[in-house]
């Protein structure tokens, strides 16, 4: 009786042993993976998609999928900042202690008009520096020389529509410096500019509703007619009533 409790118990023992191994082996390969299901989860690491994931063709530039519509994308130089990135300026910037100020390659009364002048005049409505302040200063300096008036006249029509496009630019601060070219060119050309003068005053008349520039379109208007004449009042007059004659 004894023998066969005693056999009983060691039968208990070993099936007891037999399915703990069991529980053991299959955590193991749980935890571990089979030979199939790890040579199935190299496959797919290796897989094409996933090397074009890590290793992205070429081609996916192109692909739009792969591009974020959101994002900054890289804008082209504007035709200035490509011609002066290109030494096409004779001039470079000088950065000084209290101001800026221009070190041309060659004295500027040497330096042909065309194309240069319209160039600079075009560079205007830059907006980033140095493009800003070579544009402007560049024109102001080129006006100043010797022979100017002879060189100038003859480039009014292909000028005029440059300013223009500076004149009703949506920055302040591109039509300040159009209309302060403005003003240095009818400086220089006299009444030449009277015959060109009508396609400009549309762009002032509009900024004069804005309060904070009826005060220097005032004063360029007077100075368009101080260097125009008599004949530039009649224009003025006519596409802004509202303008007050220096001579009243």
């Amino acid at each position: 009786m004894q023998k066969s409790e005693c056999h009983r118990g060691v039968q208990m023992r070993n099936r007891l042993t037999d399915n703990c191994d069991q529980r053991t082996s299959s955590s193991a390969q749980v935890k571990h993976g089979t030979p199939v299901q790890q040579s199935k989860s190299s496959s797919s690491t290796s897989s094409p998609e996933s090397a074009r994931k890590l290793h992205p063709r070429p081609s996916d530039k192109l692909n739009p999928k792969t591009i974020n519509p959101f994002g900054e994308q890289p804008r082209a130089p504007s035709a200035f900042a490509a011609i002066y990135s290109k030494g096409g300026i004779p001039c470079r910037l000088v950065h000084g202690s209290v101001k800026h100020r221009l070190q041309w390659e060659c004295p500027p009364e040497k330096l042909p008009f065309d194309p240069l002048l319209i160039t600079l005049a075009e560079g205007l409505r830059e907006t980033k520096h140095p493009y800003t302040f070579v544009s402007k200063e560049g024109f102001r300096e080129l006006l100043l020389v010797t022979g100017a008036p002879e060189k100038a006249v003859p480039l009014l029509p292909r000028l005029i529509p440059v300013l223009k496009a500076a004149l009703v630019h949506v920055d302040d601060e591109v039509f300040e410096r159009g209309l302060n070219a403005l003003v240095q060119l009818s400086v220089v050309v006299g009444p030449s500019l009277n015959d060109h003068l009508k396609h400009l005053l549309t762009s002032l008349s509009k900024r004069l509703r804005d309060k904070k520039f009826k005060e220097p379109i005032t004063t360029a208007l007077q100075k368009l007619e101080q260097h125009g004449g008599s004949g530039s009042l009649i224009i003025i007059k006519s596409k802004i009533p509202t303008y007050c004659s220096i001579c009243c």
